[in-house]
């Protein structure tokens, strides 16, 4: 891999990292200032109220998808990864200054509201543009090496708020960290943003768009195209459905969860989080090497077998880990096998769609199974547990996983697509041959 590709991998998952920073510390922090944000009463009830807030902010994804997919598919892809991390600045802000209840009562809520809907906007953008553009810079051969930076960058922001929140747990008495500590992550978040749109004024374009002819069609980036590829918009929404469950599941769920449900303080809950995470993040680029080796499909299958077959145990057990060893093991497992997923599922979606309709295709498609699934995990978690029946919902996350493994095996291998070569809408869209298999035409 040259310099040149190293460089646009780098910028955008610098950008990428401090999208996800400011996306995830809403959740990482919400047991500090859920309280801060409605009257005075049952804990559980608001932490619920505060992450159904959380969920608002991915129900508002498919219009970041459609808005800024489109804008990476007109304008290109520089475009809309310079315009997201403007949006997400100007909702960590927001949230940093948020007043609370006490001060002006329910007035606090609207203002985390109008955020969490810009960061919908911006982080339901940020997929589509990075994962196209990651997969889009790479050689061919390195595809799902390339576009396992998503992840890592995904999973670096994450741990750079577990590990602030680490260093304020320890410098903080937990009164401060309830009453305004919370506010510090967003500030950092705003800052944070603030350098990545220069970095990102200066990225290079890839070289699959300027090259394709894309910018000169006029229809590109719009719904109209992209229904004539909804069969692999559909394919990319179930395919999503168990992944992203099971992403949410054992990241930003996991703190709460073993802080609330294990009983372990919360300090060494967020310890685990980020010790799980760090190699988490670490394997990333090694699955997506081994992807490029021996295609997309087998990792997914594996994905998918193991959420369905070990999730209510490992949830089970999870529950009754109260320490940090035990815990970390069995979040560490669970890491491994969601990595089956994580690691290409960017490149596997961009793969699907032609170049004039790339960035909407993944963005739309994946922001609304994202919405539907992923933005609601938590929701749905601690409404099983409100309801005294916390165990359903581990078989809520292995039924999603089974869901998915039903698609991946029945989907075709995209590992050997050329970006190039995949036509454009109303045109036969070429698929690699596999092995004892006919050639098909997908429907468009």
């Amino acid at each position: 891999m040259g310099r040149e590709q190293w460089k646009k991998i780098w910028v955008g998952s610098a950008g990428n990292m401090v999208e996800w920073f400011d996306w995830f510390v809403y959740a990482t922090f919400a047991v500090y200032f859920a309280d801060s944000f409605f009257p005075e009463g049952n804990e559980t009830a608001n932490l619920m109220n505060t992450m159904g807030i959380f969920a608002v902010g991915f129900f508002m994804r498919p219009v970041g998808g459609w808005l800024l997919g489109r804008i990476g598919d007109r304008k290109g892809r520089k475009a809309a990864l310079t315009l997201t991390v403007t949006l997400m600045s100007a909702s960590a802000i927001l949230i940093a200054i948020a007043p609370t209840y006490d001060v002006a009562g329910y007035g606090g809520v609207a203002v985390l509201m109008l955020a969490r809907l810009l960061q919908g906007l911006s982080v339901g953008g940020e997929y589509a543009a990075s994962a196209t553009y990651l997969t889009e810079a790479s050689a061919p051969e390195k595809r799902g090496f390339a576009s396992s930076f998503q992840y890592v960058s995904m999973t670096a922001g994450q741990l750079v708020g577990l590990g602030l929140q680490i260093v304020l747990q320890r410098n903080m008495s937990d009164a401060a960290l309830h009453s305004w500590g919370w506010r510090i992550p967003f500030v950092v978040g705003a800052l944070g943003a603030a350098i990545v749109f220069y970095l990102r004024r200066s990225m290079l374009e890839t070289e699959v768009y300027a090259e394709s002819g894309a910018a000169e069609q006029e229809d590109r980036g719009t719904l109209k195209v992209l229904w004539q590829h909804r069969r692999e918009a559909f394919l990319v929404m179930a395919l999503t459905m168990g992944g992203t469950v099971a992403y949410y599941t054992y990241t930003t769920y996991l703190t709460k969860f073993l802080s609330k449900s294990a009983g372990m303080d919360k300090s060494t809950a967020s310890l685990v989080s980020f010790c799980a995470l760090f190699v988490f993040m670490c394997v990333q680029p090694l699955a997506g090497m081994l992807s490029d080796r021996i295609g997309r499909r087998p990792l997914l299958i594996t994905f998918a077998v193991g959420s369905t077959f070990l999730t209510v145990p490992i949830m089970t057990m999870l529950k009754h880990a109260d320490t940090f060893w035990p815990a970390l093991g069995l979040a560490l497992l669970a890491l491994v096998v969601v990595t089956g997923y994580t690691s290409i599922n960017a490149c596997v979606k961009a793969e699907l769609f032609p170049t004039n309709i790339r960035a909407l295709g993944v963005g739309l498609s994946y922001a609304v199974a994202n919405a539907l699934f992923g933005g609601t995990a938590e929701y749905v978690a601690l409404w099983f547990k409100d309801a005294g029946a916390e165990s359903g919902f581990y078989w809520y996350v292995a039924g999603c996983a089974a869901v998915s493994l039903i698609v991946y095996l029945s989907m075709r291998e995209t590992r050997d697509i050329d970006l190039n070569r995949v036509a454009a809408a109303g045109q036969p869209q070429e698929w690699p041959q596999q092995a004892g298999a006919t050639t098909v035409t997908p429907a468009s």
